[in-house]
């Protein structure tokens, strides 16, 4: 005889689900198995049990007063896995930036071992923990040069422990010195240059330490002044021929993520948000989901709005491809670049053809 309540799945879709080891149903119902006497998240990987011997829950209370217990390999007695890493990278994501994570700390916390954290944290970002910190403390860097602060105040505000490190690694984050990146270039000689991209024109500049800004916008004189105005003091001249590497590497990151660039990504957004746009980097070229079945692989079934927000806060197009997602009756909606163009994107990645700079 099958225990199920009302408001569950119906007796086939929970077998099917069991089956299938759905994830997604981890938040529905939990089932037993008569046999062993313990109950399990829908997903576990346990060895499938003889259908006859299965019952079912709405709640591990439910379960448990019916004389199961947890399974110690799924862990039903805690919330579904996707929620648990979802909070432990929120969790790492604020120790971060509060300047006070600790691997090993965190990982024990967790009860694995720093290696899992380390790769369940790069699954559900999209970036390492050493990537994060280094966009993290870029940003503080960036910020405080800005301000009026003192450049040692910064080097420790942004956790750097001595002087010899900060200003070793500030040519990555600046592009020029901690001291003419806060003259607004002064003294430093910058090449730019502009190119099509799937976004628009793309402006990269750089010094001859490296990259130090990447402008988008819809014409050139536009982004050549944005440039003026960040480093008013520089001396802009044309790029050298050897700067079309730069170039390619910018306009790849654009329009073709997956072709192999050199330039990290800049991680800017929510924890919640990192966790969509890496949902939306693993739907297969060509390929849709509804922004519901994307909340519900995060382990939040009823965040489809959420999912939404996060898609229309995406200033990366293609590179994070929010053209992917639809609404629950798989329609076009919500493009912040328009319909139309999410359209043609979507055809042409079906084509297997790169993407035209046109659209």
């Amino acid at each position: 005889m099958i225990t199920q309540e009302k408001g569950m799945r119906s007796d086939a879709q929970m077998r099917r689900a069991v089956r299938d080891r759905d994830a997604t149903a981890d938040s529905e119902f939990f089932y037993a198995v008569l046999s062993t006497g313990v109950f399990c998240f829908p997903s576990c990987a346990a060895r499938p049990a003889r259908p006859e011997n299965l019952r079912f829950f709405a709640t591990r209370e439910a379960a448990e007063r019916a004389g199961y217990r947890a399974c110690r390999r799924c862990r039903p007695d805690l919330p579904p896995r996707p929620d648990r890493e979802a909070a432990m990278v929120d969790s790492a994501c604020r120790a971060i930036d509060s300047g006070c994570f600790h691997l090993a700390a965190s990982a024990e916390a967790a009860c694995i071992s720093q290696a899992q954290f380390a790769r369940i944290f790069r699954r559900r970002t999209g970036a390492t923990l050493a990537a994060y910190d280094a966009a993290y403390r870029r940003r503080l860097v960036q910020a405080g040069l800005r301000g009026t602060a003192t450049i040692t105040d910064i080097m420790y505000e942004a956790g750097f422990s001595s002087s010899g490190r900060f200003y070793e690694a500030a040519p990555a984050m600046l592009g020029m010195t901690p001291t003419a990146f806060r003259r607004g270039g002064a003294g430093v000689a910058m090449m730019h240059a502009c190119a099509g991209s799937s976004l628009g024109r793309v402006l990269v500049a750089a010094t001859e330490r490296g990259i130090c800004a990447i402008l988008i916008g819809d014409s050139d004189d536009a982004l050549a002044a944005d440039l003026a105005r960040r480093f008013p003091k520089a001396a802009l001249t044309p790029a050298w021929p050897a700067f079309e590497q730069h170039i390619a590497n910018v306009i790849a990151l654009i329009d073709a993520p997956k072709s192999g660039h050199a330039l990290p990504l800049d991680i800017r957004g929510t924890t919640f948000q990192l966790l969509v746009w890496n949902a939306l980097r693993a739907i297969p070229p060509g390929t849709t989901l509804s922004y519901g079945a994307i909340a519900a692989q995060l382990g939040k079934p009823r965040a489809a709005r959420a999912v939404a927000a996060a898609c229309a806060a995406n200033r990366l197009a293609v590179a994070i491809p929010c053209h992917r997602a639809v609404n629950a009756h798989g329609e076009l909606a919500g493009y912040r670049w328009g319909i139309e163009r999410k359209k043609v994107l979507l055809e042409t990645e079906k084509e297997g053809a790169q993407l035209p700079n046109n659209v």
